[in-house]
């Protein structure tokens, strides 16, 4: 009874860290998801998520990368509008994009 009482909060502790972890991810990710903004608008898809997850993560951002994510986003809505890509960016928003939309937050900062 103590050993399963010890491994349940080993595991807690673990998902905690896990959840702690993602709240800040990397810049990279910052600009993926900017991106994945760019294609949700350029595809008419509701970016709510996105949107809200870039509004928390630009707050720890330095200029720079704000400015790289604008450049990502703008990109992501011209790829969206070319009608050859349409497949590979659809494909894009409803796989990778999803961890950034706040429905898989926590797999933000496994990619």
């Amino acid at each position: 009874m103590k050993t399963a009482a010890i491994a349940f909060a080993a595991v807690g502790l673990l998902a905690a860290g896990a959840a702690q972890a993602s709240e800040h991810v990397t810049d990279v990710d910052y600009m993926r998801a900017a991106r994945c903004k760019g294609i949700a608008a350029g595809l008419g898809a509701d970016a709510s998520g996105l949107d809200a997850f870039l509004k928390v993560q630009s707050r720890s951002r330095v200029p720079y990368v704000i400015d790289r994510g604008q450049d990502e986003m703008n990109r992501g809505k011209r790829e969206a509008a070319k009608a050859d890509l349409k497949d590979r960016i659809s494909a894009e928003l409803a796989g990778p994009c999803m961890a950034y939309t706040g429905q898989a937050k926590d797999m933000a900062g496994s990619h």
